[in-house]
């Protein structure tokens, strides 16, 4: 499904060059549960982000479904981004204002795809919400709050979830809910690459790819 051929990022932070990605070789299949592993700094979250489209490399060649990405327009890699993937991240990036259903729906806004309006319940019952339904985000806990933001990240039927650091900001309990769903998400045929530093959470994945110094350890 993703396909990584010799990809650099490097980026500037001040006088410095950074490397964050030296030639990276990587092939996601359609339906694999990938665990992204490495110390702070290796290059894990720069991975996601070009597994997601939301950055291109510097150097090397990036394909999803074939298709080469690093090539396309913008407005080609905005289409690509909202129908195919779902982002997860660390932080829940709720509208404070907005309630559940309203937080859930957000992504509606920007398609054209008015339909998929009467799966907002339905997809806040499969992640446990269904009796949160117009609560605002200050009234949810940590878990409750992802569990939206995962919600969200479905709305648009993606074939992809990528999650970074999902559990990051959550006790272990309610990172056992959030694996959970992902899990569930993953045995209905998405592909979920999750980047984790839970080391018990990376070995009930079906793969695990380990990062060094923006390489594969």
């Amino acid at each position: 499904m993703i396909t990584l051929k010799k990809v650099e990022k490097n980026y500037r932070r001040g006088a410095e060059e950074v490397r964050a990605l030296r030639g990276i070789d990587l092939e996601i299949e359609a339906g694999e549960f990938t665990a992204v592993v490495g110390p702070s700094g290796a290059g894990k979250t720069t991975l996601l982000h070009i597994l997601g489209c939301l950055d291109l490399p510097s150097r090397g060649e990036l394909y999803f479904d074939g298709a080469r990405v690093d090539k396309m327009r913008e407005s080609e890699l905005v289409t690509l981004r909202r129908t195919k993937i779902g982002f997860i991240f660390q932080q829940f990036y709720l509208i404070p204002g907005l309630s559940v259903v309203d937080n859930i729906a957000l992504p509606l806004m920007f398609s054209k795809s008015q339909g998929k309006k009467d799966r907002i319940e339905e997809l806040a019952q499969t992640v446990g919400l269904g009796e949160r339904l117009h609560h605002v985000p200050s009234q949810l806990s940590g878990g409750e709050m992802q569990r939206t933001a995962i919600a969200r990240a479905l709305v648009n039927d993606p074939e992809v979830i990528l999650a970074d650091e999902p559990t990051g900001n959550l006790d272990s309990t309610n990172s056992e809910k959030i694996f959970d769903i992902l899990h569930k998400l993953h045995q209905k045929g998405l592909t979920v690459i999750m980047i984790t530093h839970n080391p018990e959470l990376a070995q009930r994945a079906n793969r695990t790819i380990s990062i060094k110094d923006g390489m594969i350890a």
